[in-house]
Order: C-alpha cells, then structure tokens, then sequence
C-alpha cells in the first residue's frame, strides 16, 4: 500500500517552506501559497480550490515537508490511465502557467476575441479602456476578465461595477459565478442595512472591497462624495453612454449630467483603472461622445480623430467589433448564432374590435378639439393617446387604462406635460428606465387645477366611457381577439420547431391577460395534450415590473426547475414578459426565439428584446425574431413604416443598428396628429413613406434621410475606428499558451465523459447537441454523488445533463474546467490515482501503465511531470509580488533510460491516443515499471532543463502580454522592472507509462527488439 507522499527534508535553508511546495498538515497534502511567512502558512489542499484556502501556525500544528511518493510498479491501469490523470491534474490547477493569472480560477472559458479587450488593458499602466462591442457578443465577459486579472495580479485592489438598479443583482451573480468576485449591493433598498453595520465615521465603502452600486443613487450629492473619497482603484461602468449629455434641455438630460459629473471625479484620479461598456457609444452626437473618450483621456476630448495621431491615441483606448467582424477573425470561436431569422406575422382586427377603435379615435379627436387652452388640449392629447395605445395591445390594458388616473395631469405646463406624456405613453430613445415603464400610463380624467372641466367631462361622457370599458371586456379571448389568436399560432410553431420563445408586451396587464390564455390555449385548458388531468405539457410563465429583481430572475430559474413533487419541468417552455426584461437579464440559457406581441414606437427596444436570446452563449445556430401588426390597424402600420421597418433596413445594408434620431418623435406626433386630430389616412407608397406632399410626409422623408446619413457615419466611423492594436496572430500565440497550459474544451469534454462512465455513470445522448451528453448518476460513488447534490441542488434534473458550451441552465452542467461539477471529478480522479487504498473501480486514472501498441516502433517511455514556478509580478507602485505557477508537462523518450532519445512535445502528447493492440503480461509490466522507476534519478538532470526551459517560455509570454505601451508621441510608457520566473523544488514524475511495440512470430518486435 503506497501512501500518496513521503516527507521529504527542506532544500531552502533560506525559507522553511518555499512557495509552491508540498506539505503535510491536518492528514491532508497542501501547496503553499505565497502570502505564507514563517510563522503564519497559507495553505491550499492539493486537488483543492481557493474556497479551501487555510491558514496553519506551524508553531501550533505540526507541518512536515513532502513530496509525492513515486508510481507504484503494481499500480498499473489501462490505456486511457495516463490521459485521465493528467486532464484531472490540469483542471484541477488554480494557479496554472500561462501568461494570465486569473483564468484557471474563473468558472467560464472565454473565447479568444474576448481576450482582446484584456491584451488591450494589460499594455497600459492604468487602464483606461472603453468596449464598445456590438449587443450579444459578451462584453460583461470582456470586462469580468480584465477586473479579475487586475485583481489577481495584484494591480486593483478592489472594484466597483456601476449599473441600473435593475441590472445589480445581475451583475452580482455574474461576478460570483463566473469569476469567483464576491460583491456587495449597494442600492436605495441595502443603504440602510450596510450603514447600521458600519462603526461610527467609517465609509460604507473601502477601497480594497467589491461592489455593484446603483448609479442613480450613488450620484447623488448625499453619497457621492463619500463614495468618490472610498472608491476602490478599479472602476467598470455599465451602458456608460446614459453618463454623458449635450447641451440639450430636459430631466434626462440633468440626470446624465449628474451621472457624468460622478464619473469626472472619479477619472481625475490618475491612478483608478475606468472601464466603459456601452453598445451604443456614439448616437450620432459628437459632444457626448467626445464627453465619454475623454473620461478615459482628456485629450481624447479635443484631438482631431481624422489625423493618424489622433486615431492612434484613440486606438489605444477604445475596442469596437460588429459580429461580422469576429466572424471574419475568429471564425471557429464565435460562439453566437450565426442569423437571425425575422418576420412579420400579420393579423386583421375583428369587426367588433375594428368598431371600438373608430369609436376611440372619434372620442380622443372630440376631446383634444374641446380644449380650453394649450395646456389643457396637450393633457387631453396624452390620455387620448394612451387610451389608443391600451387598444392597440390589449382589451386588458384598455380596462385598466379607462380605470387609471392620467399621469399627464400632474404637469403646470405644456413643456412638463409633454415630458411626462413622452416617458409614459411613448418609447423615448433617452428613456432608461424600462423596468418600470410597463404600467399603463392611464386615461382617466380627474377634476384638477390643470383640466377644470374634467368633471363635466367626465358626467357628459361617463356612459361613453363605461360602454368602451365593457365593450373592451367583451373582446378578451382568441374568438374576437385576433392578435392573441395569432399569437397563439405563432407560438404554437415555434414550440413545434423545437424553440422556446419570449413574448414581449408593452404593459403589465396585458403580459398577465397573454399569458393566461396562451397557458390555457397550449395546455388545453389546464388538461394535459390527451385531455387529461396532470402534467402540463408547456410551461408558461409572466415576468413584469411588478416584480423585484431577484424575484424575476427566479420566476425565469423555475421554468426549468422540478416542481414540489420533484416532477421535471416541461421540455419546452414560453416566457412573457415587459421590457423590464429587455435589458441586462441574459436569457440565451433557456431561451432561443423572441415574439414582439406590441410594437415598441422605438426601434431600438425591439433590438434590445432581441439581444436577450442573440447572443454570447446562445446554443441556437439560428434565433428567430416575429413582429405581429394588425394589418388594418393604422397605428401599427404608422409605427412599422415611419420606425420598424426602416430600422431594419438600415441593418441589413449597414450591418449595424442605428438609434433613431432625435427628431423621430415629433415626426410620429406629427403623423398621430394627422390621424386623430384631422381624421387623416396616411397613402403608402411602395417604398412604405407616407405621401411627400404631406406635411407628414415630409417630416418622415427628412426623417429617413437623417437616419440614413447617421447609419452611413457609424459605418465610415467604425471603418476608421476599427480595433487594429491587437492582431489576430498575436491573440492565437496567447491561446494557444493557455490551451498548453490549462487543455482544451475537447480534454475537457472527453476526460468528463470517460472518467464519469468508468465511475459507474450511465451516459446517454442530449437531444440537440452532438458534443453534449446526459449521465446518469446514481451509481457513481457516495462522494460525487454529494458533491453533485451540493452543486446542482438535491433536486437537480436527472439524468444530469452536460452541455456542450460555455454556460449551462440552473441544475445543469457546463463542460468546461472550471465548472465546479466537472472541477469535483477531476478533483476526485486525482485524489484516487494517489491513494492506492481506495476500492479499485473507484480509481480509473493510474500512475503507471505498460501497452503494447501499433502506435510506437521502439519501445518508448512517457512521463507525466508537475512543474512548479514562482513568479515575481512587478506591480505599478514598484512592489514585487510572489504568485505560484503550475503546469503538468508530458515527456517521452525512445530506448533506455540509461540512453534516452528524446521526442517532441508533440509527439510526447500524441502517444494519449495510443491503443493497445495486444494484452500485456503483468508480470513483465510490472518488471518493466520497476527497471523505469529505478532510472527516474538518472533522468532528473534533463527534467530539470526542461523545466527551466519551460520557465523562459513562461516569462516571455508575460513580457508579451505585458508589451511596452507607447503613447501617440512614440514614448515608452513606464517600466515595470523586476518581472521573473523561478522554478521552484525538483519536479514531480506522477506518472510512468511504456509503450512497447506488438511482436511478431519469430519472438521480436516490428523493429526486430527482441519482446
């Protein structure tokens, strides 16, 4: 019985423990960490994660150097032995080579476009970076990575993530789960609690803590300044083009300005690493966007862009790629859908429901033409025209609106009650507040000082009013409802097509009044597909503004969670949702198809919509998009021709989306003015423009015109601006030293699925997904069997799927090494291999092994061998920090020890794939294990060389990553000496595996060895 270590005496007379060695403490092997000392260890298990770091006082505990104990000649296994032990040894690291330092210890396998932006941030002393990649191509990935390499290196010591209070929660649990930061909330409704916590006079905030703070409510002059005096050096600003404002008027305009002012103080420290995220960085202004660049360089604000220099300065600090472009770059590592299939689902309105419009649009022309006064007549314009937009999406939402007080009448003038009718009724592109736009803006009229004659307006047409209400309650249901009709078709096949889709709507009472008869339509009244009592056959859920954050987040969890009865839930699934969901929240995990129940009166909604399933992620080749419109319905066909439709094209002749003008909505007031006001039909030409002679007309051809000049100066302007400061050679160099380091997906894939069937786990095939696998897990071993009840949850899915991609759903599993489920059976392969003891189906990975192969003419040894280095990481402030480097490396030799003829690296991998072509017998592969151990200090001379080679190799990639940044004037940026790569200890062989040739009859080998 071979115990996994042996004490061993210290070699560093200097240092007791030296980084990155191994001893033995508690019955346990560990590794020890740099921020050890002689009297305090910091230690981290072998096999363990940084969640299993501990401290031991070797005053108090007794600590005793080791080091791994050599293979055991008895303990041999099978072919696959030696490429299980070293994917498990590998997936195992936390503290891999590589040039990055943080990427073995985040629990996502970023792509390498996404390691632009990183490269890009690592050749700047203080990260000044604005990434301004296109919606769906991951730039909170982007932005997780550069945060969690500064912060391993030692370059932040802490961070804050500035969002909308909407998207906090988000950004916290992306930041946890995908790259280990835990963060702490900062927002209107946690204030409270984090100051009752604090001691008297001390911030809520510290420089070296993490957080994710609501940007409306930390602007404001009550924390700012306290928040500005504590912020930590490390500063990620999400959708940073709400932050910047022109010279224009109104409340949004002051709220950026605010948010802008916050941001200036904080870029004024020269020493704040500033990151900022937008999709959208230039809306066709120049003030603002020159207001963002000079966040991150004030002479960015100034210099002219057309001249080379200018350019160059710019190049420096702003990363901006359309998906075309990564298409073209990084073809194989795309890994977002490759289309986006779209169209128009149109509907004609029911007799009944054709009559109750005309009788609105004659009450809103009736009442607005009665008005005393301006103010009074724009009052009435807003609720008429909130009335008809209730109409236009729902007869719930049209009970509800003839029920709710206008919010309109709260204004004292025209200006105020525009501004208030513009955010409630319309979509406003400045509008950046969807989660909470989704209640109807209401049309009741009560008595006030702004509309006096409300009450005898109210008492003359009260029975008007209550004939529309009961005349909209009559509408409601599929019979005289035909745009939820269609809907129900139109869902009904995307479910049929194997997708799973979100429907959006404008107003919380008509996603809860959608989703009621869609559940009742799909599910047959509550009854299963039979007719049954039971199971439902598709699940449907509501998520709107009426609900927290948190709350909608787990809403969306449950449509893919068992029920109380521990039932799985349906295989597919539909969503219907506000746009309170239509940014930040990531649904590309659950689901692939988006149906646009209302139409937004901006197009930039519906790309916003789209964006939650296109994108990074998303397992879907193709995502589908569809636009229902009444096709008799005015104001659909005002909306779809003078926005939608327009938008569209512009998109698919430029490639980009391009935010409406500003002037689009006076242009749709003027063409909703026409049609209520005057009672006028907009003529459609054949190109969709309403008629040129009309004052309308005009307005949209001018309109359309602007549109097409802003989308023809975004393209030239990403042409000029395109990211050129990082090659895509220089991108695959690094890859492919993370690759060497860490492995890739495929070692990952096929050591999960291997290691799990050998355990006893029964596979099967994942609908959809050749690469992809479920594993039935009941039979595996009692600690995986825990482990995988602690990951997944105790009523996770079964079988356990396991996804081929970066991200899997709630209960699921990732194949990818950082997952913790696939990091707890390489942890437990590994451990087993070392501990001979265990039963021996629980161990499928050995040290040792003999095959005799086809693969190899001579017989040929190979040796699996841990390195370990120290590297010394000169930060910005001068100071050297210590960090443990690991690496598992395979080396082969033809021949004899005694004599060894040495074989590239990649030859020495090739050799995984080596079959068995003959049975061995044990005891000439015992003896032959023995004759290999007995040489392996022979051998040590020339693994020692390799292992100083390896660290070279190593310090020149972190010389690459870490390249002179030069500023437009050519200089060299400041130096940061000191950077050094130490081997540390003798290397460990943990595996000996020989390969002979098959004989033939005469009693030799292929190559006439005698056998």
């Amino acid at each position: 019985m071979t115990p996994p270590t042996t004490a061993a005496p210290a070699r560093d007379g200097s240092r007791e423990f030296a980084v990155g060695s191994l001893v033995h403490a508690r019955g346990r092997e560990w590794v020890v960490l740099p921020d050890s000392t002689p009297e305090l260890l910091v230690l981290r298990p072998l096999g363990g994660t940084d969640d299993d770091i501990a401290g031991v006082l070797p005053a108090l505990e007794t600590v005793e150097h080791a080091r791994f104990a050599p293979p055991s000649p008895s303990d041999l296994g099978d072919q696959a032995a030696a490429g299980l032990l070293r994917s498990a040894l590998r997936i195992g690291f936390r503290s891999s080579a590589g040039p990055f330092r943080s990427l073995a210890g985040i629990s996502v396998e970023p792509r390498p476009y996404q390691l632009v932006p990183l490269l890009m941030a690592l050749r700047q002393e203080t990260v000044r970076l604005l990434i301004a990649d296109d919606v769906g191509i991951g730039k909170t990935v982007e932005s997780g990575l550069i945060a969690a390499e500064l912060l391993a290196q030692g370059d932040a010591r802490g961070l804050v993530v500035l969002c909308s209070p909407a998207l906090a929660e988000q950004w916290r649990a992306e930041l946890r789960g995908k790259f280990g930061i835990d963060a702490e909330l900062v927002l209107a409704s946690t204030i409270g609690r984090l100051e009752r916590g604090r001691l008297y006079g001390q911030s809520v905030f510290r420089p070296d803590r993490n957080y994710v703070v609501s940007t409306d409510f930390i602007k404001s002059p009550r924390h700012r300044d306290d928040f500005i005096k504590n912020c930590p050096d490390l500063v990620i600003v999400d959708e940073a083009h709400t932050c910047v404002a022109d010279t224009g008027q109104g409340g949004a305009r002051q709220q950026r300005q605010q948010r802008y002012t916050l941001l200036r103080a904080l870029a004024d420290d020269p020493n704040r690493h500033l990151l900022l995220v937008t999709a959208t960085p230039h809306s066709g202004k120049e003030e603002p966007f020159r207001n963002l660049l000079g966040l991150l360089d004030e002479r960015l604000e100034t210099v002219s862009l057309d001249r080379q220099a200018g350019r160059d300065l710019l190049a420096q600090h702003f990363v901006q790629r359309r998906r075309a472009d990564i298409r073209d770059d990084f073809r194989e590592d795309a890994n977002f859908p490759s289309d986006r299939e779209s169209r128009e689902d149109d509907y004609t309105l029911h007799p009944d429901y054709r009559r109750l419009l005309e009788e609105v649009l004659s009450y809103a022309r009736e009442t607005v033409r009665s008005a005393d006064g301006a103010l009074q007549q724009r009052i009435r314009w807003w609720s008429a025209l909130a009335l008809l937009r209730a109409l236009g999406s729902s007869p719930a939402a049209v009970r509800k609106t003839l029920h709710t007080r206008a919010g309109v009448q709260d204004a004292d003038s025209v200006t105020e009650a525009d501004a208030i009718g513009s955010r409630t009724v319309t979509d406003p592109a400045d509008d950046e507040a969807a989660e909470s736009a989704d209640a109807v803006p209401g049309a009741l009229l009560a008595p006030g000082a702004a509309d006096p004659d409300a009450a005898a307006l109210d008492e003359e047409d009260r029975a008007r009013l209550l004939a529309m209400a009961d005349a909209a309650e009559a509408l409601k249901g599929p019979a005289k409802d035909r745009k939820l009709k269609q809907l129900i078709d139109t869902v009904r096949e995307l479910l049929d097509e194997g997708y799973n889709p979100i429907v959006f709507c404008r107003f919380i009472s008509t996603a809860e009044y959608v989703k009621e008869h869609l559940d009742a339509a799909l599910n047959n009244g509550g009854k299963g597909r039979k007719g049954a009592p039971g199971k439902k056959t598709y699940a449907v859920e509501a998520v709107t503004g009426e609900l927290s954050p948190d709350q909608r987040i787990a809403r969306i969890a449950a449509l893919a969670e068992e029920d109380e009865d521990g039932e799985a839930p349906p295989e597919r699934r539909v969503l219907v949702a506000t746009d309170c969901l239509s940014e930040g929240v990531n649904l590309q995990e659950s689901f692939d198809a988006v149906v646009h129940y209302d139409l937004a009166w901006n197009p930039t909604r519906h790309e916003q919509r789209e964006g939650r399933v296109d994108r990074f992620g998303q397992r879907r080749d193709v995502v589908k998009a569809v636009t229902l419109y009444g096709s008799d319905n005015a104001i659909d066909g005002i909306v779809l021709d003078v926005l939608l439709r327009k938008h569209a094209r512009i998109r698919k002749a430029t490639g980009i989306s391009v935010p409406v003008p500003d002037s689009s909505e006076n242009v749709m007031q003027a063409v909703l003015e026409g049609l209520i006001l005057r009672g006028e039909r907009p003529q459609y030409e054949q190109e969709g423009l309403f008629a040129v002679e009309s004052p309308a007309g005009r307005q949209t051809a001018e309109l359309h015109q602007a549109w097409q000049s802003a989308a023809e100066r975004e393209k030239a302007s990403r042409s000029r601006y395109a990211q050129n400061a990082i090659k895509r050679d220089e991108v695959a160099q690094e890859v492919a030293e993370v690759r060497a380091s860490l492995g890739t997906g495929e070692e990952v894939r096929r050591f999960t699925r291997h290691a799990l069937t050998a355990l006893r786990g029964v596979p099967g095939t994942l609908p959809g997904e050749p690469n992809g696998f479920t594993m039935n897990s009941e039979a595996l071993p009692a600690p995986l069997r825990d482990a995988f009840a602690t990951l997944l949850g105790p009523r996770h899915p079964r079988p356990v799927a396991f996804h081929d991609a970066p991200t899997a759903p709630r209960g699921e599993v990732a194949l990818t090494r950082t997952d913790p489920v696939v990091a707890s059976v390489a942890r437990f392969v590994l451990d087993a291999a070392l501990d001979d003891r265990m039963d021996q189906w629980q161990r499928p990975a050995r040290r040792c092994g003999v095959v005799r192969t086809t693969a190899v003419a001579k017989r040929t040894t190979l040796l699996l061998v841990r390195y370990r280095f120290q590297l010394s990481l000169p930060g910005r402030d001068g100071v050297l920090r210590q960090q443990l480097a690991e690496d598992a490396r395979l080396l082969a030799f033809r021949g004899s020890a005694a004599n060894p003829d040495w074989l590239p690296e990649d030859e020495a991998v090739a050799l995984l794939e080596a079959r068995a072509a003959q049975n061995t017998d044990r005891a000439l592969a015992q003896d032959r294990i023995d004759g290999i151990l007995g040489s392996l200090e022979s051998l040590m001379p020339t693994l020692e060389e390799r292992g100083e080679q390896l660290a070279a190799r190593l310090l020149d990639s972190h010389r690459r990553v870490r390249g002179a940044f030069r500023d437009v004037r050519g200089a060299t940026g400041p130096a940061r000496r000191g950077l050094r790569v130490d081997v540390q200890g003798r290397p460990d062989v943990l595996g000996v595996y020989h390969y002979l040739p098959v004989p033939v009859l005469d009693g030799t080998t292929t190559n006439g060895e005698a056998r």
